[in-house]
């Protein structure tokens, strides 16, 4: 999985995510970004948790949540497009989603742990796709996709919010 994916494989607005992806192999990606998101996220103190740099800002928890909650549903349209479902999925709202969640009453070292967990489900979810899988397509929130564009979703969306969590919620 060295190709990124076509245009013609996702809705435009993706490309905010997806041109954040360096080339190369998807899935060695996503399994080094693993690595070093562990560990940027592990150093941080967990008082810094709750911390948001405006009032009407995610907390640094609720970001976090927000980059698996999100992982989840990305992976799961990519289930369903990879073993040949051609029913088309909806889209979710990210802040009704966060509506109903409390990640703030969660730990800091239990939202990394999650986020662990999800990432390693994906990385399995992936390694065992065929070939044919990768190009196979679906309809999400009324945009046609390919597994591999989920993929490359998938990784430039926790790209795109580690460079605001970097630039916004940590102090160095």
């Amino acid at each position: 999985m060295n190709d990124r994916p076509r245009q013609e494989e996702y809705g435009t607005y993706y490309e905010q995510y997806i041109g954040l992806v360096p080339t190369g192999n998807i899935v060695e990606f996503l399994a080094d970004v693993l690595k070093t998101t562990s560990e940027l996220l592990s150093d941080i103190p967990e008082d810094r948790g709750n911390y948001r740099y405006a009032p009407d800002k995610w907390s640094l928890k609720e970001v976090l949540g927000h980059i698996n909650d999100n992982e989840r549903v990305m992976a799961y349209r990519l289930l369903r497009f990879a073993r040949g479902d051609r029913t088309p999925l909806a889209g979710y709202d990210q802040d009704e989603f966060m509506k109903g969640v409390s990640f703030d009453s969660l730990s800091l070292t239990e939202i990394i742990e999650d986020y662990i967990s999800v990432r390693r489900s994906t990385l399995t979810l992936l390694r065992g796709l065929s070939e044919e899988a990768w190009s196979r397509r679906g309809i999400a929130n009324d945009n046609e996709m390919s597994v591999k564009a989920l993929a490359y979703i998938i990784a430039g969306h926790e790209l795109h919010h580690l460079n605001i969590v970097k630039e916004r919620y940590i102090v160095r």
